[in-house]
């Protein structure tokens, strides 16, 4: 039914025949609310619950709100999911010290620490386990989240290579120095969530690599 018109399709009226302002019908979507059902989406990822066993009456349940609030705001369970993928951290502003090394540790460490928070480590796994499953869940993963770290990375390779840092001929696959660069920290992350990720991690991945994309004399 369109604002201002009567049940039968008719424009609301005044007495003296003119159209009157009707207020819009239905209360307004609480902010509160939907951040509860998110953290409680996120909450429940963490504790290791998988998206197949995710349900919208689960979800409504644990966040303490009816399953009718739930389906008002979100038609089924990946719309629910694509809104929590919004919710994660975009990457921060390409650092630009101007030294490549300290950029890049920037860059990695920025990976390592996301990588250490327990929900967003366990939000990758999930997030992975559905390439195959659910690839409409995955490109929204991949385009919120994945698209712009590698975008921050693929910007600081390019600036290594235009200022001489990078040997030129490495920047015919940035895709790749990509992958290297981001690679140890996911590895790690998501096929050995038991291992370690020290404080130091990005400092050392950072100079390994740099040692063999450095110029050669």
């Amino acid at each position: 039914m369109t604002v201002g018109t009567s049940p039968g399709g008719a424009a609301d009226r005044t007495p003296d025949g003119t159209a009157a302002a009707t207020a819009p019908r239905g209360r307004p979507r609480n902010a509160a609310v939907d951040r509860t059902v998110i953290d409680t989406v996120l909450r429940l990822i963490s504790e290791g619950t998988s998206i197949g066993d995710l349900t919208m009456e689960g979800i409504a349940r644990e966040a303490g709100v009816g399953k009718a609030t739930v389906y008002r705001r979100w038609s089924g369970k990946d719309a629910l999911l694509f809104d929590v993928l919004d919710t994660v951290d975009p990457p921060p502003p390409v650092s630009r010290t101007g030294d490549l090394r300290t950029d890049l540790v920037c860059a990695v460490e920025f990976i390592r620490r996301h990588s250490l928070a327990k929900r967003e480590s366990a939000l990758l796994r999930t997030m992975v386990t559905q390439m195959q499953s659910n690839p409409r869940l995955w490109k929204r993963y991949h385009d919120t989240v994945i698209a712009g770290r590698r975008q921050m990375l693929r910007a600081l390779l390019e600036r290594g290579i235009a200022t001489g840092q990078i040997r030129p001929e490495l920047g015919t696959d940035l895709e790749l120095l990509c992958d290297m660069v981001a690679g140890p920290v996911l590895a790690r992350a998501t096929l050995r969530p038991d291992s370690s990720l020290p404080e130091d991690l990005a400092d050392r991945v950072v100079d390994t690599l740099l040692d063999g994309m450095r110029p050669r004399d």
